[in-house]
């Protein structure tokens, strides 16, 4: 969605979490894909250990950004 009328204060809470959520989900797309061309073994000498430190890695950050998204932030009463 672009806003081009809308001045930054006036956007909708919405509209502003579609603008910086798109370009910060696509900056971390290109980042992945350059990440990528670190694959290329004629360049680059690496070990099957040294790439899942690095997706696990990867996976551990968006599991706990995804938590932030879908778990309550409501405080829950302790229960035995």
């Amino acid at each position: 969605m672009k806003i081009s009328n809308i001045s930054k204060k006036d956007e909708s809470r919405k509209d502003r979490f579609v603008r910086i959520a798109s370009r910060r989900t696509n900056e971390i797309i290109e980042k992945i894909r350059l990440l990528g061309n670190c694959s290329n073994k004629s360049s680059y000498e690496y070990s099957e250990q040294d790439i899942n430190k690095i997706f696990s890695a990867l996976e551990k950050e968006i599991k706990i950004s995804k938590m932030r998204f879908t778990f309550s932030k409501s405080k829950r009463n302790f229960e035995l």
